[in-house]
């Protein structure tokens, strides 16, 4: 019989072979390789949004401004003064205000890409952008859509450099409403993604 302490080649014995060890194989090695994948996809996401953010919010800055510096430009004498109208007199002030709203947040936004840190506690940032950067938007849409149809009557009657001014600041508004609505879904979506733990 055979020895089971000898062991020869001629042994009857079913050899199975192991497959070639492969570190993809192994189930750690899928968590660490989907892990860190993941980790680095989390990563250029996050710094896409971070650069996004501050690109809408510099772009609506920028649309503010010009709002603010064509309307309080818009003086003509007798009746072709903005401030003889409440309407352009409330597109003025949400130019003011938005303008002050999103170079502020735009500020803010490069000193923490730049620095890397932030000046307030990451959910209490993203609860601020997101309520502030809705009611910046609100307030713009809503002065442009109240000046618009006052602009339209006058330029039925009389198109001048006055109402053309006019629609140039309430379309600056609207564009810097866009930006700042893109950014508050932004906002949204880093409101969202926050853990609460």
């Amino acid at each position: 019989m055979s020895n089971p302490e000898n062991s020869s080649p001629t042994n009857h014995h079913h050899n199975v072979e192991a497959p070639p060890f492969s570190a993809a194989a192994t189930p750690s090695a899928d968590v660490e390789k989907g892990g860190v994948t993941g980790i680095l996809r989390r990563w250029k996401r996050d710094d896409l949004l971070r650069r996004g953010s501050l690109a809408l919010r510099g772009l609506a800055f920028l649309f503010c401004l010009l709002s603010f510096i064509i309307m309080v430009s818009n003086k003509h004498g007798d009746w072709k003064n903005f401030d003889n109208y409440e309407e352009y007199r409330y597109v003025l002030a949400i130019a003011i205000l938005t303008t002050l709203y999103s170079g502020g947040q735009a500020l803010l936004q490069v000193h923490e890409i730049s620095t890397g840190k932030y000046l307030f506690q990451r959910r209490t940032a993203a609860l601020y952008d997101f309520v502030g950067d809705q009611i910046a938007a609100y307030l713009l849409i809503s002065s442009a859509s109240a000046a618009v149809p006052m602009t339209n009557r006058m330029r039925e009657s009389q198109d001048n450099i006055f109402t053309d001014s006019s629609a140039s600041a309430i379309s600056m508004s609207f564009l810097a409403f866009l930006f700042l609505a893109f950014s508050a879904v932004i906002s949204g979506y880093k409101l969202s993604t926050q853990s609460y733990i």
